[in-house]
């Protein structure tokens, strides 16, 4: 653990959390949008995301390059503030997914003074989901997916941009349609989304995260039903996994510890600091 009790795991940090709060509402966070929280680059740089996009695609011909957030930084006072550019999965792969990622923090702390500076940092968005009886929803993805396949991971995505004026709103709806899309479980069954927090997946050239607290009215045969019968992303795992919310204690030793993906990882290390309440 580290001096402040945490567990420490290579894979993944904490950014921040929101423990003094238990978690915060959306009406506690606010978002700075702006084209001076981008990605640096050169012409070079370029050529590298445009070669390492072109033999991707030829690979995978359904990559879809979408849009994301980029996490810049963050300020607490007097509201919690995230400082958002905008980037893309194209951008992601060249830089936090390229073989060059160690290179770019290198030059990105030399050049700009932050190891980031040249990543693309596309900010994902996770969730604890807790069900009526207490179990904590996990789901195992596919071999097929681009990153952690076969892993133990809780629901979660990358929110594309659509309304630069509710940008704080997209993120906080952004979680509930994943679970929706994800395990299948209606957004009328999901209590209100509470921060937690936000972890770095160290993986991916610590690549940023969201992690949030959900409670969800329904119980775990309910979820495991809905499930089965497969929500939009049903392709994307193929199974459901449940936890009890008491014994969601892991550390570094738990044989399931080692089967979770860093963001997963994340979200449990914040779920035991923050000890979010149950609205």
């Amino acid at each position: 653990a580290d001096k402040n009790g945490w567990m420490t795991d290579p894979e993944v940090s904490l950014l921040l959390h929101c423990a003094a709060w238990r978690g915060l509402r959306q009406s506690h966070v606010r978002v700075e949008l702006s084209e001076r929280y981008n990605r640096q680059t050169d012409a070079a740089l370029q050529r590298h995301i445009e070669e390492v996009w072109t033999a991707r695609v030829s690979k995978e011909p359904w990559l879809f390059d979408g849009a994301k957030f980029r996490l810049h930084s963050t300020a607490s006072a007097p509201l919690l503030t995230l400082r958002l550019g905008l980037t893309s999965y194209k951008d992601y792969l060249g830089t936090n997914w390229s073989s060059r990622a160690v290179e770019l923090h290198k030059r990105g702390e030399a050049e700009f003074g932050s190891s980031q500076a040249l990543l693309a940092q596309p900010l994902g968005v996770g969730a604890v989901v807790c069900t009526g009886d207490g179990q904590v929803v996990f789901i195992r993805r596919s071999q097929e997916v681009a990153e952690a396949g076969g892993k133990l991971d809780l629901p979660g995505g990358h929110p594309e941009p659509k309304n630069s004026e509710a940008v704080v709103a997209e993120l906080f709806s952004s979680i509930c349609a994943e679970i929706r899309d994800e395990v299948n479980i209606p957004l009328s069954s999901l209590g209100e989304p509470l921060l937690m927090g936000m972890i770095l997946n160290h993986t991916s050239a610590g690549r940023p995260s969201a992690e949030f607290y959900i409670s969800c009215s329904l119980s775990s045969d309910k979820i495991r039903e809905l499930y089965w019968k497969g929500g939009a992303e049903a392709n994307e795992s193929t199974d459901i996994v449940f936890l009890s919310r008491e014994t969601l204690r892991l550390d570094g030793s738990s044989p399931l510890w080692q089967e979770m993906c860093p963001s997963a990882k994340g979200a449990v290390l914040l779920f035991q600091t923050v000890k979010p309440k149950q609205l």
